[in-house]
């Protein structure tokens, strides 16, 4: 029996794998902030703009800013149980052992990893983590009392790009520049490139995305099915060249989505037989 081949799928989380922004399901609430769209996600902005600074630092900061005025300490506990009050899209908690399989079935052994601008300590208290070789997310430092004091990573819209080298180098941590840049011929690397798949939702996985198809990969961006113009947005970054496929976030057997991951795994699985 030939070996299995390696190969990869790297998803987005917000909007990706959920409906919305991981903190509305549990952190803003708890801070009885009503309506995050008027009342935090504009101060983020504001924030980013008045200091020149990277927005996904600033909406870290003002988490902290906004838990430290009601005299509440994040610990990483409490992002956890954050991340167990987070529901998924149609099929995501079935859809990790089904597509493994299938995979597998064409002699491909895959891995799953998050490139994700939301918090790391959050989807490690969802249901799903355990199905990650790796999350790649921002994240804060813990003091002694394991309280969050300061942002450890932060993973924007163009540092994503880093950690498809990352997942094709095998190197699952944030913090090792010297391997992630020292030379691997690429019969050595342990997932090919061309076998690395994305999933993104928005204009923050373009550079991602865009990356995967200049390596040879494939890229396809999703949408929720209820919001008719996030599917209109979804479809034009096909248009754009700026994606290569399009499908609704439902990841349920049989969905358009479930079919189209199968046919890019049987792409992968049909260009290593030309290869032999």
């Amino acid at each position: 029996m030939a070996p299995l081949l390696n190969a990869a799928i790297a998803y987005d989380f917000d909007g990706t794998l959920i409906p919305g922004n991981m903190q509305d399901y549990a952190f803003f609430p708890s801070l009885d902030l009503e309506t995050p769209q008027k009342d935090f996600w504009p101060r983020v902005k504001a924030i980013a703009k008045k200091y020149d600074m990277d927005e996904i630092l600033a909406y870290m900061h003002l988490m902290l800013k906004e838990a430290a005025y009601r005299d509440i300490s994040l610990r990483r506990q409490q992002f956890a149980e954050c991340g167990r009050a987070i529901s998924f899209f149609p099929g995501v908690e079935k859809w990790f052992g089904r597509i493994n399989a299938y995979a597998l079935s064409r002699n491909i052994a895959l891995k799953h990893y998050i490139i994700s601008s939301g918090l790391r300590e959050m989807i490690a208290g969802t249901a799903i983590f355990k199905h990650f070789a790796y999350v790649y997310a921002s994240g804060y430092m813990y003091n002694q009392d394991d309280v969050a004091i300061w942002p450890a990573l932060a993973v924007n819209y163009t540092n994503k790009t880093q950690y498809i080298f990352r997942i094709n180098k095998g190197i699952e941590n944030s913090w090792d520049n010297h391997a992630v840049n020292r030379f691997i011929d690429e019969a050595d690397r342990p997932v090919p490139k061309s076998n690395i798949i994305y999933l993104g939702d928005g204009e923050t996985d373009i550079p991602a995305m865009k990356m995967v198809d200049y390596l040879g990969g494939h890229s396809v961006t999703v949408y929720n099915e209820e919001d008719y113009k996030a599917k209109i947005a979804s479809e034009h970054l096909v248009k754009q060249g700026r994606a290569q496929y399009s499908a609704s976030a439902d990841y349920s057997n049989n969905s358009s989505l479930d079919s189209l991951m199968k046919n890019l795994i049987n792409k992968i699985a049909a260009a290593k037989e030309q290869q032999s």
